[in-house]
């Protein structure tokens, strides 16, 4: 970026060095426009002053950045490095930077962006999580957001194999208790890996890589990840189970998901209660995933023989942390990262990606949304919630050891492949299908590439329909092949998971899954139910949810011919209890039934 200001004087040719201006400049890209307005004639001319306007951009670095990535930067901009920033120092400094780099310490919010005004064009966050920065505020004022989320990988796996093994030989115990001047051989005997199974609850690139490595220790390694290929699982000789399944026979549990609303407190009562007595659990993933209170229970109560953990809730968790202090725990201070050449190697990705969006490139780790016209926006604003939904109802259907690899979507438009632009549609049928279980945020800049990297092919077919192109899509179709369905009902006469949408008085609306045609707004959460089609079907349903203080939003019933198979849709406004569902599913014309969050 090159900025120059042009000062345009006026000035009397009899006094060519009597020239007089005051002009305050608030950042080195201001440009001043000066005039010395006197009686006599006055000739305008123009100077070029690069000596007031830096032509390069400036980055600060709020956060310690690795050497190389701060050398890289310098090559490009001015890099101010100012650490340990209070919140008000930092919007004061932001009005004066194009980019902003963080780790997870400094807190990027609304009022960042605001006091920037309109100059701040980058924030690039040093690692993978960006809890600490406002993304909805970031793309409202047009400032991309960056991450590196590939260059500390092989950090956090070696990190959880350390203490995997650390655990497993109470190195941590046994270390403490000689500097305490005791010997304690028999009190400090560990287990052996070899011939162990190893359950890896999340298969994307950290979890990958754990299991690469304690298959070399001799370890039977299982695996589950909904999105995960089998075939690049089945390379490394790892078996895809569900979750269910996966911690039943784990003698050892390694965390590798995202934190999510889906994921959050997933290791909680009832899932310590499914596991094997004397189980191991390491976290080099996120603390919220783990209900530490279950936890503590499970430890006391002998469930959990021993926990590794390197995050943590609240970090850093309290003094008094009754799981910290756990003789059965250990722990570290969130190091998975914490190498030399990981931190390098973020240090170089965040730079190159910070660097490459101050040229007006298009960055591969963006998680916010890009600028989309106003006039394309307002147009498909429907169908871009309808995408979205379609996406995350679709791959709810699919069986937990399922991996999604292939996708195809289908519009049918009256409108030709030139005057319908369906980037932003995909981005969202992506966005639906891979968000709820991971941490990536997906828009028009990152979708593909995000599909690319864990092996999901999107595919798209056009439907071209006689009519009038005034409203851009008839419908929009969603097929998932080659996966197993938690709901039969939902996979077509050809083998794929298929639901399909169209947009109804602008609101998003299901009407078909599998064979069936249904019509149901797409709102809330969803119970699907296959059915012998029978009188009092919709009163025995209700009539549960009813006694169990659920509303029903609206219920919708789909039928191949009278008293033969149907389908019943049930919008609800919270998720039934577990009792609830399950006396849905003992009705004796319910042949089986799903619950879907949308």
């Amino acid at each position: 970026m090159v900025t120059t200001s042009s000062l345009n004087l006026v000035f009397t040719p009899t006094k060519p060095t009597s020239l007089s201006w005051k002009h305050s400049f608030p950042s080195p890209f201001t440009t001043a426009n000066c005039t010395r307005r006197q009686n006599r004639k006055a000739y305008r001319f123009v100077v070029f002053a690069t000596v007031l306007a830096d032509p390069k951009p400036t980055v600060l670095v709020a956060e310690k950045l690795g050497k190389a990535g701060l050398e890289l930067l310098k090559t490009f901009a001015n890099v101010d490095c100012s650490y340990n920033l209070s919140p008000e120092e930092l919007c004061t400094k932001i009005s004066l930077c194009d980019a902003l780099i963080v780790r997870s310490g400094t807190k990027v919010t609304r009022e960042v962006f605001e006091r920037s005004g309109g100059r701040l064009k980058v924030v690039g966050r040093a690692g993978v999580g960006i809890d600490n920065v406002d993304l909805s505020a970031a793309t409202e004022h047009g400032c991309l957001v960056v991450n590196a989320p590939t260059a500390n990988t092989i950090a956090a796996a070696e990190h959880g194999i350390a203490l995997l093994t650390a655990m497993a030989r109470n190195i941590a115990q046994a270390d403490a208790s000689i500097k305490a001047g005791k010997w304690q051989r028999s009190k400090y005997i560990g287990v052996s890996l070899v011939g162990k199974t190893l359950a890896v609850i999340g298969f994307g690139k950290v979890g990958s890589e754990v299991a690469r490595r304690a298959k070399g220790l001799g370890m039977h390694v299982i695996a589950h990840d909904p999105y995960a290929p089998a075939d690049r699982a089945r390379a490394i000789g790892v078996d895809l189970l569900t979750f269910e399944e996966a911690i039943s026979i784990a003698d050892f549990i390694s965390l590798h998901m995202p934190l999510t609303p889906a994921t959050s407190k997933i290791f909680n009562d009832q899932a310590f209660s499914r596991m094997k007595k004397g189980v191991r659990i390491v976290n080099v993933a996120r603390g919220g995933v783990i209900d530490e209170e279950a936890l503590v229970r499970a430890l006391d109560s002998g469930i959990v023989a021993q926990a590794a953990l390197d995050v943590f809730t609240e970090e850093p968790p309290p003094k008094d942390s009754r799981l910290v202090l756990h003789e059965n725990v250990t722990v570290t201070p969130h190091l998975g990262a914490s190498t030399t050449e990981a931190q390098e190697g973020v240090a170089i990705e965040v730079a190159e990606a910070v660097i490459g969006a101050l040229r007006g490139e298009l960055a591969a780790t963006a998680v916010n949304a890009p600028m989309v016209p106003a006039e394309v926006l307002t147009e498909l604003a429907p169908f871009v919630t309808l995408s979205e939904k379609l996406g995350r109802l679709a791959v709810q259907l699919v069986a937990g050891g399922s991996g999604v690899q292939s996708v195809k979507v289908t519009y049918a438009s009256a409108r030709g492949p030139d005057d319908l632009d369906t980037r932003l549609l995909r981005a969202m049928i992506t966005k639906g299908l891979i968000e709820p279980i991971t941490s990536v945020f997906i828009n028009l800049v990152n979708a593909d590439f995000t599909a690319k990297q864990r092996g999901l092919r999107i595919t798209e077919e056009r439907f071209l329909l006689d009519g009038s192109p005034e409203n851009p899509l008839e419908f929009i179709q969603v097929q998932i092949a080659n996966v197993e369905s938690k709901f039969a009902t939902a996979i077509s006469d050809s083998g794929e998971i298929k639901v399909e949408g169209r947009v109804k008085d602008r609101k998003p609306h299901l009407t078909k899954v599998g064979s069936f045609s249904v019509d149901v707004s797409m709102e809330g959460s969803l119970i699907l139910c296959r059915q012998v089609d029978q009188p009092g079907m919709i009163g025995s349903v209700g009539n549960i949810l009813g006694e169990e203080n659920i509303n029903v939003s609206f219920m919708s019933v789909g039928r191949i011919a009278p008293r033969k198979q149907a389908v019943m849709i049930i919008g609800v406004d919270k998720e039934p209890n577990k009792e609830a569902l399950k006396k849905i599913g003992e009705i004796p014309a319910i042949e089986e039934f799903v619950f879907l969050k949308l």
